[in-house]
């Protein structure tokens, strides 16, 4: 890895973990807004499902042009936007205006993900593509080891305000950065009238089994985590009776364990094989999902060390299924397929959200009640992505290729 691709995964890993951060912080704030704002469960799911929402919508739609334009500029554009969302949240005096804002984080923030995926599998090639999106996206494991615990802090030494701020400040000073070190990314860029019109666009994703395959596979990944993220602060706090500076240090603990093991897993991943990686790190987890959400009042210490394993397992499970979708198609068709997983993915979110928000009761004291129900779903979600993951991938680190689907459907190999 030379020393310009090196500059481009530190600035890509630097925007993520703030993009990251502003949707993290969001979930363990919920035993903050539900009393500030006198809201039921289901009312904070909102706030988290609008940004997830919003961004999946826009994700969907802006996968009919992405791939006509320079991807440097769409992610600057992205980027900017949800950086005036995420500081307006954090200005945010009601629940009514919150939510609002971060709708409008969200419709800027759906185009950030794609892109950043794509830029990543224009510049590295599939053999080297594991320990790219491994260094990327070790930026979830830094916003969680560092970023959340920081930001509850400061929702406990100022306000809940206090981290939109923060992350906002941090984006500002980043921008001049991305504008000087990303280059452009015009190669994928077809002329006007070699494009594909946007129903085709669309066409060629929801015509082809093995792609519409591939976005539901994306979605489950992201439900099957998300579904039991939102509640975990609430639960541990009002059922187990774990007080507000200590939760963070779950995140504290699991973000440090994503960190260490995100780029080794990448490597292992280009190594051995990325769906294998993929399903040990399903398997591992599934016992985990169990316990995150029926512990008890048990030490502290043996919570930190099943979500430090938990953190990595989902870590690698994540790595290893973003390489394989970078892959399903060639890459002039790669940011829109990207945009739309994206978009699937924020909508898998979304789901994950509003699901926990309509399974979980508030008890007496504030008790969340049938936390349990929503591991259960977690481990069906996740299993139904093994069985799909293999379906889908089984061969795929056999040829180092991508599959496509030819006009036929008939799968066509397309190597890089």
């Amino acid at each position: 890895m030379n020393r310009n691709e090196r500059i481009i995964l530190l600035l890509l890993s630097a925007l993520n973990f703030t993009h990251i951060l502003d949707f993290m912080i969001m979930m363990p704030l919920g035993n903050y807004l539900m009393p500030y704002f006198h809201i039921s469960p289901q009312q904070f799911t909102f706030l988290v499902g609008a940004y997830t929402l919003s961004a999946a919508l826009s994700g969907f739609f802006a996968a009919f042009f992405v791939d006509g334009f320079d991807r440097k500029k769409i992610l600057l554009v992205g980027y900017i936007g949800f950086l005036i969302g995420t500081i307006a949240c954090g200005m945010a005096p009601s629940y009514g205006l919150l939510l609002v804002a971060r709708i409008f984080a969200g419709l800027f923030g759906g185009l950030i993900g794609a892109q950043v995926l794509s830029i990543i599998a224009d510049i590295f090639p599939y053999e080297r593509r594991g320990k790219a999106m491994g260094s990327v996206m070790s930026a979830f494991a830094i916003a969680s080891t560092l970023g959340v615990p920081f930001a509850l802090y400061l929702a406990n030494l100022i306000s809940w305000h206090a981290p939109f701020i923060l992350v906002g400040i941090l984006g500002i000073v980043l921008v001049p950065f991305l504008i000087r070190f990303i280059p452009p990314m015009t190669a994928h860029v077809k002329e006007k009238e070699d494009r594909d019109l946007p129903l085709k666009t669309l066409m060629n994703v929801v015509s082809h089994s093995k792609m519409r395959l591939a976005l539901l596979f994306s979605g489950l990944v992201m439900m099957g985590h998300f579904v039991v993220i939102p509640f975990i602060n609430p639960y541990m706090e009002f059922n187990n009776g774990y007080s507000k500076t200590l939760t963070p240090m779950i995140y504290l603990a699991g973000g440090t364990a994503s960190f260490a093991s995100a780029i080794g897993l990448g490597r292992l991943a280009d190594k051995y094989g990325k769906l294998k990686v993929f399903s040990i790190c399903i398997l591992l987890g599934l016992p985990l999902v169990i316990g995150v959400t029926h512990i008890g009042p048990i030490p502290f210490w043996i919570v930190l060390v099943m979500f430090a394993i938990w953190f990595t397992a989902s870590t690698g499970r994540s790595v290893s299924a973003q390489a394989m979708l970078s892959n399903v198609v060639p890459p002039e068709h790669r940011g829109s397929f990207m945009s739309f997983n994206s978009s699937i993915q924020q909508f898998g979110t979304f789901t994950a959200s509003i699901l926990a928000g309509f399974v979980v009761v508030e008890g007496k004291g504030g008790r969340i009640e049938r936390y349990n129900w929503l591991g259960y779903i977690s481990i069906a979600i996740l299993l139904s992505c093994f069985f799909l993951g293999r379906y889908l991938f089984g061969k795929m680190d056999k040829e180092k290729a991508a599959l496509v689907t030819s006009n036929d459907d008939e799968l066509v190999i397309v190597t890089e």
